[in-house]
């Protein structure tokens, strides 16, 4: 059951690492494109501002031109400047590198003012040839003014537009930073939740049930390290004795109380730098670091005054077990696996020799 669990959590885990990282890259080329479109719709804000400028710059030049020409002073280089600003303003060329600004508002009103800047030019070389008296520039002037005011409104709407688009472009983009964050700390959280979930899970699955020690499992996991060991290591293996007798005589929950019993005597007395599990059935295992032959003589000698202590007091049935250790100093290039085996046949060896005495 809890390795069904434990594969469930996994599935669950590597699903969800499937998932986000679609979703992620996804809000990230949402993010790229938002940025490309908002740069686009700068670049054209700025030609704009300088549309905006220049034909400005062509409704005062205009009133300069006319007041020359009233007094006399003719400027034909101020015209053809005149001519090259609207010709930029018209088709986004010339030597003022002018954008030519996409919209109808703004392309009509400048039609209507380029067409009416071709008659008051006409009119302004009437005044050059019969003076201005005798000509209707000066209200022409004002009435091209006003063309020309009409242009550059239609210019600021435009840009206005543009504004809009890129504060649009601006809240979206930042939408999307605020989810691509939130899925983040999202995922950082649930990858702490799943994490810590799989862990229970795995201790779980390394735990022996009826005596809440690390089970076979976990032992073996413990003895898989092939590293020799740098440090001078105990390792002490438990067999209990008559669980089978207890088992027939008295029945299954007795023996289950009888393995009990020792596995929480065994737990109580190992210190919680060291190890114990249950290695199988009636079998335990005991790992002392940073321990010798001394540490685990007094080891056993605690063991045994309460063992005897539980089988005074207790009526349960009495506790009697073989045992054997091995120490790592013992051995040269000594693994843990060697160590449990060196103390398995130690506790082999004991158990026989209980047996020789017993019978």
């Amino acid at each position: 059951m809890r390795e069904r669990d434990l594969k469930e959590s996994k599935k669950q885990s590597e699903k969800q690492k499937q998932i986000v990282p679609v979703i992620q890259s996804g809000l990230i080329l949402i993010l790229v494109v938002f940025v490309i479109f908002m740069m686009v719709q700068i670049q054209r804000l700025q030609g704009t501002a300088r549309v905006i400028n220049y034909a400005g710059l062509v409704r005062g030049a205009t009133q300069r031109e006319v007041k020359l020409e009233i007094t006399k002073e003719e400027s034909d280089e101020l015209i053809r400047y005149l001519d090259d600003i609207l010709d930029g303003l018209k088709y986004g060329n010339g030597n003022y590198h002018l954008t030519r600004l996409p919209n109808k508002d703004y392309q009509s009103k400048l039609d209507m003012q380029i067409e009416y800047w071709q008659e008051l030019k006409n009119e302004i070389y009437k005044v050059r040839e019969k003076g201005y008296e005798a000509t209707d520039v000066v209200e022409m002037s004002e009435r091209y003014f006003s063309y020309a005011d009409d242009t550059v409104s239609a210019a600021e709407t435009y840009s206005e537009m543009i504004a809009d688009k890129i504060r649009m472009l601006e809240y979206l983009s930042a939408f999307d930073m605020v989810l691509l964050i939130g899925l983040i700390i999202e995922q950082y959280f649930l990858s702490k939740k799943i994490a810590k979930a799989n862990k229970l899970l795995k201790k779980k699955a390394y735990l022996d049930v009826h005596t809440e020690l690390p089970n076979k499992s976990r032992c073996e996991e413990l003895l898989q390290n092939s590293e020799f060991l740098s440090k001078s290591t105990v390792c002490l293996m438990f067999d209990l004795n008559n669980l089978k007798i207890v088992n027939d005589s008295l029945g299954h929950a007795a023996g289950d109380s009888l393995i009990s019993n020792f596995a929480r005597i065994l737990r109580n007395v190992v210190l919680a730098k060291d190890f114990v599990g249950r290695f199988g059935g009636d079998e335990f295992m005991v790992v002392l670091y940073e321990s010798g032959r001394e540490e685990a003589e007094v080891f056993l000698g605690d063991l045994k005054a309460q063992i005897e202590n539980f089988n005074k007091y207790s009526k349960s049935s009495p506790i009697s077990y073989a045992h054997g250790y091995a120490v790592s100093g013992d051995y040269s290039e000594c693994t843990l696996r060697t160590l449990m085996d060196k103390a398995d046949h130690s506790m082999y060896m004991n158990k026989q020799k209980e047996k020789g005495t017993n019978r």
